[in-house]
């Protein structure tokens, strides 16, 4: 495998399916740390992809980042994201940041990236207490659509 570059093609992939497969991994992240996920509190935010140099094409590509809220009793957030991370880990993921505590409270954070996709996820306690999942992907291209067979 190798590390994709600036100028590879941008991934194709539909709208609907980058947002099946987020909802899928945020599932399966709070699956493994034993935290419910809230009902009705997923968040998928579609966004344009931005340039370096804040240039934006009109092609459709997209970046997606897709949240959703677990409220899970704080004490439980530190082993939760250790099942995350162990999980995260064995499926080939890279741990980028990770932290059960600041200052003696809990305050947890767990970023990961997958290099052969980009694509990103964070496990983290917010301000409110919540255990926040969220999946971020790279920038995507919706496929073309195939002509109309008659």
């Amino acid at each position: 495998m190798s590390t994709p570059g600036p100028n590879d093609p941008i991934p194709v992939k539909a709208r609907q399916d980058a947002q099946d497969w987020a909802q899928h991994m945020t599932e399966y992240m709070a699956q493994t740390a034993g935290a419910p996920l809230d009902a009705g509190s997923a968040e998928p935010k579609f966004s344009n992809c931005v340039g370096k140099n804040d240039e934006v094409r009109n092609d459709g590509r997209y970046k997606l980042a897709y949240a959703v809220y677990s409220s899970a009793p704080l004490e439980q957030h530190p082993e939760a994201v250790r099942k995350v991370r162990a999980m995260l880990e064995q499926q080939g993921f890279k741990i980028d940041g990770y932290r059960e505590t600041t200052d003696g409270k809990v305050d947890t954070v767990l970023d990961a990236s997958q290099e052969s996709s980009r694509y990103m996820v964070t496990v983290e306690t917010t301000t409110g207490g919540l255990l926040l999942f969220r999946v971020r992907t790279p920038c995507l291209m919706p496929p073309t659509p195939s002509p109309a067979s008659h």
